[in-house]
């Protein structure tokens, strides 16, 4: 019973995940028209300041039992996160969006060797095969036909590494500590250091651009779908999932991407993405078999 139970959680888990990509999926049409209007530092900063005040209301008191170690592991999830989406953001300013996708999603390969560095615990071989399973899927995906490496490329390379750390200390953190709180505070962090970044990397900001009605509908959005909801889905589902199924889990945040741009930007899907969705689907189901005991 209790061996079936853990296997319901953990389903429940990875279907939450998903559900995160989903949503970050979407977040790609909504980020193409938000863009254009706000420049993307002070976009990062209101997006996480907005989702910081509504998790400190709805988890207030998780917010007031975190103790000294909780709030310090989240100041770093945060600090990562920060990091992850400006060097992203920065990154794309030199490359191609699709480049940018794919180099990005890499941490699917970074995450499960990381892991093993910092825990000791040795990969599945099952998970580095459906790891390079979903690679290979996201080239098909994402690259067109420049492979060529630029400064836009290297930043978004070190993004990839920050959203693998981010990753793995999230598995690590919420062993221990409450996922709640943990969300609140590095949603918060995160908001801190992105307003203090934004006047060096963005310089002014009118914030009379923020009473735009097509900007505000996107920023909520970002701020509770995006931002809130996910986050609070990946630190939840983290907590019952290695690290390297969650990366590979993480990264169907490209295929989703791909079917909403084709839906409502009316890009055209080709014969070649659908071989990388197709690829990106045997990976998840990959490493989600169960695993024989030895």
């Amino acid at each position: 019973m209790n061996n079936l139970s853990e296997r319901g959680i953990k389903i429940l888990a990875s279907l939450g995940l998903i559900l995160t990509t989903m949503i970050w999926g979407f977040a790609f049409v909504v980020m193409k028209n938000s863009v254009d209007i706000i420049p993307p530092a002070y976009l990062l900063a209101v997006r996480f300041s907005m989702s910081a005040l509504l998790l400190a209301v709805l988890f207030h008191k998780n917010l007031l039992r975190a103790d000294h170690r909780t709030i310090i592991c989240g100041v770093i999830l945060g600090v990562f996160l920060c990091l992850s989406y400006q060097f992203q953001t920065y990154g794309l300013k030199y490359t191609t969006a699709s480049k940018n996708a794919f180099i990005t999603t890499l941490y699917v390969i970074i995450v499960p060797f990381l892991y093993w560095i910092i825990s000791k615990k040795r990969p599945g071989g099952r998970n580095i095969a459906a790891a390079f399973l979903a690679v290979i899927g996201l080239a098909l995906l994402s690259l067109q036909g420049d492979l060529s490496i630029n400064y836009g490329d290297l930043l978004t390379l070190v993004c990839g590494l920050m959203f693998a750390v981010h990753m793995v200390f999230i598995d690590k953190f919420t062993e221990t500590q409450d996922p709640i709180a943990l969300t609140v505070i590095q949603i918060l962090a995160a908001a801190i250091f992105n307003w203090g970044c934004a006047p060096f990397l963005d310089g002014t900001f009118d914030f009379a651009v923020l009473l735009d009605k097509s900007l505000l509908s996107g920023l909520l959005y970002l701020s509770v779908f995006s931002t809130t909801v996910a986050y609070l889905l990946q630190n939840s589902g983290q907590k019952y999932l290695s690290a390297s199924t969650s990366a590979i889990l993480l990264s169907m945040e490209s295929v989703f991407g791909t079917l909403f741009s084709v839906i409502f930007l009316k890009d055209v899907l080709t014969g070649k993405m659908i071989a990388g969705c197709a690829l990106m689907f045997a990976a998840v189901l990959l490493s989600e078999l169960p695993q024989k005991k030895q």
